[in-house]
């Protein structure tokens, strides 16, 4: 009995840090292999039982190594539907977990996804149904009487195209994995086969390699998947090649948007990547580009990534560069999330909130690197680039929630963050604060290390030394912050990420020649701290400032306005009819709150008129420009009257 526990053990612990193996958790490996150093060792005489046992016994406990195979007939596509099958190999468990996850990569947020699944059925080897019972929003559990392999078949729903998840129409299909292809946790790490039926005359396109078929592709497992979206449909397709790259262009739907730049602009990005980071993760990268009916944003992938765009901005040259700058963020995020990511983000937990306070690494650095990338590439302007960064200080000003939250606060609560009237109070934004923690972070580290090293080179050292199945933490950057600057970083830490901050953007960007300025004579207007949210041309409030006028005054989002000094406003007429007064003025409001009608007096205060602008400073010294060319990689952009040298983006 003795011998067969002691089996039984060390089967135990080999089968744990078989699994653990999968999923890539050296700490724990290390502390299962430190309890299993504690267990007696068995006889020399029992090692050939030992062994035959262990393999039978494994044999019985493990999956079978065999493909899961995908399969997903678009048949009804003008109702946005689809019939998806998943055939899972042998298993001798009592009860087989499939899960569809309640997330997706690159949105920290849970979602209503299992709501897409309609009419589940499971059958076993032979055909023959299998009881089931739905146990959790994403999960699904199968009860098996004896050994067999597992066939789940559903209806799929997906008209989700805004959220990037999933989107059937008469013309294409985006497919994201985690809203459209089932998993089991048994087979996560089995490799994957996915065969699409598609009407006549569709091409499909994904990261994933392709298995022989137009239509069919493989994946290593199911986290390759996950993270490897299909476009199919009518499209049109473009391919480059890049410092040894591949490239692939998708483009779905019609636009005003120009192939041609587009192709040659994305080259120039491509070619950046050594201002950070030694190497490519990649061998070839799919760019998925969506001319939509309204939906914008954008998401990455592992080596992919899909944009979204209403059909008509991209000609005109701001919604150019908010296109291609969007290009460059996602392409950053090949390094930075998809190659090396926080701790709290390895592995991917598919059915629960994956929590972090550093999120703002993950995408703050990524908007903040999105357009120094553009401008190495000579894609945007110096002067360009410094009015993304004064809308950016402006926001920031703008922005009562840096009061209140951190970016290590924002991160964490990220996954259950929300919009409005309390998020601009109360809150901030893992990707605009975390673009200006970077910028402070980064003009730290340029003085302390006195200009040999840069933020850049932070990201490089995470690449280099923390690789997915690694997961950096605070400690982690910390460390390497002390590497290249000989400096304690976490007094930094405390005051710039641990608390809220309100950065003094003068006394920065002076460091680096800089100043930001309304202009000689500044303009005032007044300023309410009232937002309408220019929907329907109504009067309510969406939005009241902390310590605004109107939040002074007593209002809140929701009041309804009605009139000005006893005169009746509209919505076309709200600003116009503010700017009839100078700041400090008392004006009578008259708004209904709660269906009562109410008057309150608001004293108006003053903002400036004109936009902030970033110029340079008088008397630059050759230590500002030394300072500047250390942080961007550009000359000094300025002539000596302190004009741009290059202002046109055209």
């Amino acid at each position: 009995m003795s011998l067969i526990l002691s089996i039984l053990t060390q089967l135990q612990i080999a089968t744990v840090l078989m699994s653990l193996d999968r999923y890539n958790c050296s700490e724990f490996k290390i502390k299962t292999i430190e309890s299993y150093q504690k267990e007696p060792r068995v006889k020399p005489t029992s090692l050939a039982i030992l062994a035959s046992s262990a393999i039978f016994l494994m044999t019985w406990a493990m999956p079978a190594l065999a493909d899961v195979d995908y399969h997903i007939d678009i048949n009804q596509p003008a109702h946005h539907l689809a019939q998806v099958s998943v055939s899972f190999p042998q298993t001798d468990s009592q009860v087989l977990t499939v899960n569809l996850p309640v997330w997706r990569t690159g949105r920290y947020q849970v979602l209503p996804i299992a709501d897409g699944v309609r009419l589940f059925n499971a059958t076993d080897s032979k055909g023959k149904s299998l009881p089931w019972k739905r146990t959790a929003s994403g999960e699904w559990q199968i009860t098996l009487t004896q050994p067999t392999s597992v066939k789940v078949t559903y209806q799929l729903h997906a008209n989700e195209l805004g959220d990037r998840l999933r989107h059937i129409d008469s013309s294409h299909a985006f497919l994201d994995a985690s809203g459209v292809f089932m998993y089991s946790p048994a087979f996560r790490q089995q490799p994957i086969t996915v065969n699409m039926q598609v009407p006549k005359g569709w091409k499909s396109y994904s990261g994933m390699e392709r298995d022989g078929k137009s239509h069919s592709f493989k994946a290593a497992n199911y986290d390759v998947l996950v993270d490897s979206p299909i476009e199919t449909g009518i499209s049109q397709h473009f391919s480059f090649d890049a410092d040894n790259r591949q490239y692939e262009v998708v483009f779905w739907g019609e636009g005003n948007y120009d192939t041609t730049q587009i192709i040659a602009d994305l080259g120039k990005i491509s070619a950046q990547a050594s201002a950070i980071w030694n190497g490519y993760p990649f061998k070839r990268y799919v760019y998925m580009v969506h001319a939509t009916s309204g939906a914008r944003g954008a998401t990455e992938h592992l080596n992919s990534t899909v944009i979204q765009l209403p059909r008509f901005n991209f000609r005109e040259r701001e919604d150019y560069l908010r296109f291609i700058s969007t290009a460059s963020h996602e392409f950053i995020h090949t390094w930075n999330v998809k190659s090396y990511r926080p701790q709290g983000l390895v592995p991917y937990d598919y059915q629960s909130e994956n929590m972090t306070d550093l999120l703002w690494v993950a995408e703050g650095s990524t908007s903040y690197f999105q357009n120094q990338l553009l401008l190495r590439a000579g894609v945007m302007t110096a002067k360009e680039f410094f009015d993304d960064l004064s809308l950016r200080i402006v926001l920031n000003q703008h922005n009562p929630g840096r009061e209140t939250q951190s970016v290590a606060e924002a991160s964490l609560g990220q996954w259950s963050s929300t919009w409005g009237d309390y998020a601009v109070n109360h809150s901030v934004n893992i990707y605009s604060e975390g673009y200006l923690a970077s910028l402070a972070l980064d003009f730290s580290v340029l003085t302390d290390s006195k200009l040999a090293h840069s933020y850049r080179d932070v990201h490089k050292e995470l690449y280099e030394n923390f690789k997915i199945p690694m997961g950096y933490t605070v400690a982690d950057v910390q460390n390497i912050l002390t590497a290249l600057t000989g400096k304690d970083y976490q007094p930094w830490w405390q005051k710039f990420v641990n608390q809220p901050v309100s950065l003094e953007f003068n006394d920065l960007l002076a460091q680096a020649g800089l100043v930001t300025t309304y202009g000689d004579k500044p303009k005032i207007q007044v300023d309410t701290g009232m937002g309408l949210s220019g929907l329907y041309a109504d009067l309510v409030l969406a939005t009241v400032a902390k310590n605004s006028p109107a939040w002074k005054a007593g209002l809140t989002a929701g009041d309804e306005l009605v009139a000005v000094n006893g005169l009746k406003v509209t919505a076309d007429g709200f600003a116009k009819r503010f700017n009839d007064f100078s700041p400090g003025d008392t004006v009578k409001v008259t708004v209904f709150s709660n269906d009562q009608l109410k008057d309150v007096n608001l004293v108006l205060a003053e903002q400036p008129k004109d936009k902030l602008a970033i110029t340079a400073v008088d008397n630059v010294t050759a230590e500002q420009k030394a300072f500047f060319k250390a942080w961007l990689g550009i000359d000094w952009p300025f002539d000596t009257e302190g004009k741009w040298i290059n202002a046109d983006g055209e």
